[in-house]
């Protein structure tokens, strides 16, 4: 559905998408959590909006903001209503057509089924550093809110790594060749 409101590009279109879209949020029966993404996008479409009109008129602000929110909108609908598996699982589908150009699949699978698990980690790991911060005064300091959720997050990669590496996940299919060591004394 994004893809044809993007390409087509008109205000008929996109109003048939946003009714189409509420449609189905009140089919699953979750009209409520329609607007809840958009509750924090709302200052950036609002100045999006404002530089359109006043750059290209009210129609283009419409078409730009709408565009952002029917596909923000049935976004958030899918990973509402179909589970994460799934998803990973019709995702790998997507890219089987592209080993012909040295794709892996299941590689691009286990890469977003880490990157999904990562974001919850680093989210709980930014509140606990900022709670930390506010707790020695120092919720100003950059410094004091960066460098321990970086490290945090290099901790948990590497953990991660290790994890992947100790099952055999993620090694070459070809193991290198060892180098020849010259025996001493020969020329």
């Amino acid at each position: 559905m994004s893809a044809v409101v993007l390409a087509f590009r008109s205000l008929p279109v996109l109003g048939a998408a946003l009714l189409l879209v509420l449609g189905a949020y009140a089919a699953a029966r979750l009209l409520p959590e329609s607007w809840r993404p958009l509750k924090l996008m709302w200052p950036v479409l609002l100045l999006l909006g404002a530089f359109q009109m006043w750059s290209n008129g009210a129609a283009a602000a419409l078409l730009v903001v709408g565009n952002i929110v029917a596909c923000v909108a049935a976004a958030r609908l899918l990973t509402l209503t179909t589970p994460l598996q799934d998803l990973l699982d019709g995702l790998v589908a997507l890219a089987g057509p592209f080993r012909f150009l040295g794709a892996d699949p299941e590689r691009f699978g286990l890469t977003l089924a880490l990157m999904l698990r990562s974001i919850p980690f680093l989210l709980g790991s930014a509140r606990d550093v900022r709670h930390s911060a506010m707790a020695r005064g120092l919720e100003r300091n950059p410094r004091a809110l960066t460098v321990p959720v970086v490290i945090r997050a290099v901790a948990y990669a590497q953990q991660t790594g290790d994890a992947l590496a100790a099952r055999g996940i993620g090694e070459a299919a070809d193991p290198p060749v060892p180098e020849r060591k010259h025996a001493e004394g020969r020329g």
